[in-house]
């Protein structure tokens, strides 16, 4: 596994030093932003208030894999241009702790490289995250967005 980067200092508001990811579809190179203001990958696909993060490759793969749209699955580095916290998507709303470092922000996140080689989850593992996804979409559970 590679990564593609410029070297830039991090910033951040909670007690984590990363390095961060985001896993998207979308195909992005270094120097690009990410925003808020996009629709979401779960329940109704609403606008999202936020952009989403992690300091885990393995959250970063699931981001990957589980985003709507064409393409391949990619892992970018990102950097935080302001203040995170925590999501609470993953977190103690849902689910004790922050196990998988996951953070969420109203501020652009910066892509400071690609990470190449990066391995996706067995094809039977991700269809039953997929079929649990699709089941909380029935059951009408949205991304906490506020």
């Amino acid at each position: 596994m590679g990564v593609r980067m410029e070297q830039q200092p991090l910033q951040s508001s909670v007690e984590d030093s990363g390095p961060f990811y985001h896993g998207t579809k979308a195909e992005l190179t270094t120097g690009d932003v990410l925003v808020p203001g996009y629709s979401s990958n779960f329940g109704e696909q609403k606008k999202a208030n936020y952009v989403y993060l992690t300091a885990t490759l393995d959250a970063a793969t699931w981001g990957a894999e589980l985003a709507v749209g064409e393409g391949p699955g990619r892992v970018y580095r990102v950097e935080p241009t302001g203040a995170i916290e925590n999501d609470p998507n993953l977190t103690n709303m849902r689910f004790p702790g922050n196990a998988t470092r996951s953070y969420r922000t109203r501020e652009p996140l910066r892509v400071v490289g690609e990470v190449t080689g990066w391995k996706g989850h067995d094809p039977k593992v991700l269809q039953t995250m997929r079929d649990n996804v699709e089941k909380m979409k029935r059951q009408g559970v949205e991304a906490i967005n506020d």
